[in-house]
């Protein structure tokens, strides 16, 4: 087999490094779609090219060889993977897949209990306000329907067209199905942790395409950019331990982002870049960037589709 081979494993190394690069440089909705595509294709390319280099090992044990009537010879000939590469790879692949196995797991429970969330909060509308003046919360529940909840201390702490621009932000999340980008760049992230980078950078594209979607529908950045500024503030300052209540706990995606997001407010974290762009021009779609990775994903898969038709061509080689 040849040693191009080995690129599609080598390629999300390169896809971490430039995905915040992707995530900061293009239109949020392209850069979200770009970026979980990419992940999902990259991790089956290196499930792929693991499973092969697998195949290619095994058939090198002679009582494999003697079972499948294949020849040894032809085999080493051929120059194929030692039964230590392909050992290592078996046992990445194994790990891949149960870290991939787990994650769907723990998605599809998440996704289950808020649909379930979701039909059981109050009222039929689809928005949500729990009567909670201590504690600032704004989130979406994805169901048939999805709902926003909205807790009371969260609209106090804003302004009317302030609440006006988080309610466009959170209908965007709804709107756009957002929750499935981030559950299929976390499946890519957890069978492939190279490429978890790519999964933080979906979380963050998806927060600025709702923010921007939010920033057309009031025609007002500096709004979006101070509602998530006051949001997130108002949601740090209520964050005491223990005072999260149950009916927060299936929030998916929010105008703050994720809780943990709440620790960079003075440090450039998720929160403080959301609002920068917002107070600059909209984000260009950069065709350059675009084709870039589009050339990458490509090359990654005519070598998995040469490495696959390497390993059949050593397979009727060997049987005839």
């Amino acid at each position: 087999m040849h040693l191009a081979v080995y690129l599609p494993l080598l390629v999300p190394l390169a896809a971490a490094l430039s995905a915040g690069r992707l995530a900061r440089g293009l239109d949020p909705r392209l850069a979200t779609w770009l970026l979980t595509c990419s992940a999902v294709m990259l991790a089956a390319a290196t499930a792929t090219v693991l499973s092969l280099l697998a195949v290619a090992g095994v058939i090198q044990i002679p009582l494999v060889a003697q079972l499948g009537k294949l020849s040894l010879q032809i085999i080493q000939r051929d120059d194929a993977p030692s039964v230590s590469v392909a050992l290592l790879a078996a046992i990445a692949l194994s790990a891949a897949g149960a870290a991939a196995v787990r994650m769907a797991y723990r998605r599809l429970r998440a996704l289950l209990a808020a649909a379930g969330q979701a039909r059981c909060l109050p009222g039929t509308g689809e928005l949500v306000i729990m009567q909670d003046d201590g504690v600032a919360e704004a989130f979406t529940v994805p169901g048939r329907p999805g709902r926003i909840v909205v807790s009371t201390g969260m609209l106090a702490a804003l302004h009317k067209n302030e609440r006006h621009a988080l309610l466009a932000h959170e209908r965007a999340h709804l709107r756009g199905h957002h929750h499935w980008f981030t559950a299929a760049a976390q499946l890519a992230g957890a069978a492939n942790p190279l490429l978890r980078p790519l999964a933080r950078a979906v979380a963050f594209t998806v927060e600025r395409w709702a923010d921007e979607d939010a920033a057309a529908v009031t025609g007002d950045r500096r709004l979006v950019a101070r509602t998530i500024a006051k949001a997130a503030l108002a949601k740090a300052a209520a964050a005491r331990p223990g005072t999260v209540p149950g009916w927060a706990a299936g929030s998916t995606l929010s105008v703050t982002g994720r809780a943990s997001d709440l620790a960079d407010l003075s440090g450039g974290g998720p929160v403080p870049r959301r609002v920068a762009a917002l107070l600059t021009v909209a984000p260009q779609r950069r065709l350059i960037l675009v084709i870039g990775v589009l050339v990458v994903l490509v090359a990654t898969g005519v070598c998995t589709l040469e490495a696959l038709r390497d390993l059949h061509d050593l397979l009727e080689m060997a049987s005839a």
